[in-house]
C-alpha cells in the first residue's frame, strides 16, 4: 500500500492570536453571525481596555477573552431547538437585537420564534412551558454556554480572568442580566467590556455607528457601566474604531493591537490543544454527535498507524480528523437533532457543511495542506459523494483515511433517528461500502485495529 510521505503540517509559524482568531470564525457561525463578529468585538474591546487604562498583561488577558467570547456557544444549541422548536442559529442572533430586560419585548420575542410556521394549536405547549419556567429555562441557557466557554478557555491554558469574563459576558451592570445576577463591580470588567463591545458590534452591522452609540446611552445604567459608557463616548469619536469595523481585513489590524509582549508562535502541544479545544465546540452542538471528533481521531490514527504513518504524519492527521465537522457549526439543531427523515432542502444545508470547513480551515495558514482533506470526508471514490463530486485518485489518502473512520462512527454510535449499533453490524456497512464509497483497504486496516 502506497503511503504519502508529504503528509504534514507545513512548516509555518503563526501566533496564537491569528489561529484562535481564524477558528473564531466558526464560533460566528453557531451563533448565526456574519463572519469576523468576535474578531470585530475584540477591536472595540480593546480600543474601550485602552481608554480605560489596563496595563499590557489586562490587555492581553482582554485580547484572548474577547475572542472567546462564544466558546460555548454550540453547547445551549441544542436545548434552544428543543425548547423553542426553531433554528437556534437564527433565534441567537436575533435575540442579540432586543433589550431582554423588557418584558413584553421579550414575549413577543419567545412567540414570534417557538416552532415558526405551525398552528398556534401546536405552538401552545411550548409556550406554557416557556411561561411556567420561562427564568428557570434562560438560566440554564446562559449558565450552560457560560460555563462550557470557560471550561474551553481553560483547557488552552488562558488565566482566571480570561474564564470569569466568559462566564460573566451576559451579566448586567443592574443585576438583570444571567445567569448569576450578578450587579455592579462584582462583574469582571473584562465581561462589562465584552458584552459592550458585542452590542455595540451588533448594532454598528444594522444602523452603523449611530444606532450603536444611541443603543449604548439606552443602556446605561441598566445593562452598562455608566463609567464604561463614559469611556464609550470619548471612543466612539475616534474615526479609526468605525473604519475598523468596515474593514474586511480585521484580523491584519487586530494582530497590531496584539500586546507585543505577550504574543508567542505557537509550538506542537499549542496547536494540538487547539484543535482539541474547538473539536470540544463541534461535539457539543449535538447530544447525537457527543464525542464524534474525539472518536474518528481515535479510528483515523489507528488505521495511520498500522499503515505506517510517521510521528509527524500522525500529529497531522489527528488535527485534520479533530476539525473535520468544524463546518457543522454552521448548520442547525433543527436539522442535525431531527428524528425524521430530513427534506432535500435539510439535506441541501446539511451538504454545505464540508464547504464551510474549508472556509473556516483555510483562513489559518498553518492549516492550509489540511483544509481539503478534513472538509473532503464526504467524498466517494465513484464521485457520488459531496460537495465537490471527487472521484478515485483525486481523494487524498489522508481524506480516505478520516471517511473511514467517520462512517464508522456514524454507523455505529446513536442517532436522532435511531439507536447506537453493534461494531460487527457496523463493519457489515463498511463493508458494503468498500469500493464505491470507502478505500476497502482500509476499511480492512481498520476491522483489524479493532
Amino acid at each position: 500500500m502506497s503511503v504519502p510521505t508529504a503528509l504534514s503540517e507545513p512548516d509555518l509559524q503563526l501566533r496564537q492570536s491569528e489561529i484562535i482568531g481564524a477558528l473564531s470564525h466558526a464560533l460566528d457561525l453557531t451563533e448565526g453571525l456574519p463572519a469576523g463578529h468576535a474578531q470585530r468585538c475584540c477591536w472595540i474591546g480593546m480600543h474601550l481596555g485602552q481608554e480605560w487604562g489596563l496595563g499590557e498583561q489586562d490587555l492581553a488577558d482582554l485580547y484572548y477573552a474577547l475572542l472567546l467570547k462564544d466558546a460555548g456557544c454550540s453547547s445551549n444549541a441544542a436545548r434552544i431547538f428543543s425548547v423553542y422548536g426553531c433554528d437556534d442559529r437564527v433565534m441567537k442572533r436575533e435575540f442579540k437585537h432586543i433589550d431582554s430586560e423588557k418584558f413584553f419585548d421579550v414575549a413577543k420575542f419567545a412567540w414570534s420564534h417557538i416552532s415558526p410556521g405551525e398552528s398556534w394549536h401546536a405552538k401552545l405547549p411550548r409556550l406554557l412551558n416557556l411561561v411556567a419556567k420561562g427564568d428557570q429555562i434562560g438560566d440554564e441557557l446562559f449558565m450552560t454556554r457560560c460555563e462550557q466557554g470557560a471550561e474551553i478557555a481553560e483547557q488552552l491554558g488562558f488565566s482566571d480572568r480570561v474564564c470569569d469574563a466568559i462566564r460573566g459576558l451576559d451579566e448586567h451592570w443592574d443585576g438583570h442580566g444571567s445567569p448569576r445576577k450578578l450587579q455592579g463591580e462584582a462583574i469582571p470588567i473584562f465581561a462589562r467590556i465584552a458584552l459592550m463591545s458585542q452590542v455595540v458590534e451588533i448594532f454598528f452591522a444594522e444602523g452603523g455607528s449611530e444606532l450603536a452609540i444611541s443603543t449604548v446611552q439606552a443602556r446605561r445604567g441598566s445593562w452598562f457601566d455608566p463609567a464604561l459608557v463614559d469611556v464609550f463616548d470619548r471612543v466612539a469619536v475616534l474615526p479609526e474604531l468605525w473604519e475598523g469595523l468596515r474593514d474586511p481585513d480585521i484580523g491584519a489590524r487586530l494582530l497590531a493591537l496584539e500586546p507585543a509582549e505577550y504574543a508567542h508562535v505557537v509550538d506542537d502541544a499549542e496547536l494540538d490543544r487547539l484543535a482539541g479545544a474547538f473539536a470540544a465546540v463541534i461535539d457539543a452542538k449535538s447530544p447525537f454527535t457527543f464525542g464524534h471528533s474525539s472518536r474518528v481521531c481515535q479510528y483515523a490514527q489507528r488505521i495511520g498507524a498500522e499503515v505506517g504513518l510517521s510521528e509527524r504524519q500522525l500529529l497531522w492527521l489527528r488535527h485534520a480528523a479533530l476539525l473535520h465537522d468544524i463546518g457543522k457549526l454552521g448548520v442547525s439543531n433543527s436539522i442535525l437533532d431531527k428524528p425524521g427523515k430530513l427534506t432535500d432542502a435539510e439535506f441541501a444545508q446539511v451538504k454545505l457543511h464540508p464547504v464551510y470547513s474549508m472556509d473556516i480551515l483555510s483562513k489559518v495558514g498553518i492549516f492550509n495542506s489540511l483544509a481539503p482533506v478534513a472538509s473532503g470526508h464526504h467524498e466517494r471514490l465513484d464521485g457520488r459523494g459531496y460537495p465537490w463530486g471527487l472521484k478515485g485518485d483525486q481523494i487524498d489518502y489522508a481524506t480516505r483515511i478520516i471517511s473511514v473512520a467517520d462512517v464508522f462512527d456514524a454507523v455505529s454510535a446513536e442517532r436522532p433517528y435511531r439507536g447506537a449499533m453493534p461494531v460487527d453490524q457496523a463493519l457489515g456497512i463498511l463493508d458494503e461500502m468498500a469500493g464505491p464509497a470507502l478505500d476497502g483497504d482500509l476499511v480492512a486496516v481498520l476491522r483489524r485495529t479493532l
